[in-house]
């Protein structure tokens, strides 16, 4: 997996306001059918990592695990974030052929 290409276009989709970052926000995204793709980080918590895949897999909304926090939030240019929600399918898409 390329990590530059990932985090640029993650970068990318926050600029166009299409994401949307955060354990309660995510899951409203989720809840909502706005979230595309939800990536986690791997060092979430037990319990968030088990409550996001379950509200993901529950609605059906694909979900990748990228490797840390850090590299989560310094792509959409801010500090540590666990959860990062892509509202949008064509970043959603896209993110996933450069995932998987």
């Amino acid at each position: 997996m390329m990590k530059g290409q990932w985090t640029s276009l993650l970068g990318l989709a926050n600029r166009a306001r299409k994401t949307i970052s955060g354990e309660e926000l995510a899951v409203k995204e989720i809840r909502s059918g706005k979230a595309k793709l939800v990536l986690l980080a791997k060092d979430a918590s037990a319990n968030t990592h088990k409550k996001i895949t379950d509200k993901c897999n529950y609605y059906s909304v694909p979900y990748r695990l990228v490797e840390d926090r850090y590299i989560l939030g310094k792509a959409i240019g801010k500090e540590a974030r666990v959860v990062v929600a892509l509202l949008d399918d064509g970043f959603a898409r896209k993110m996933l052929m450069l995932l998987d």
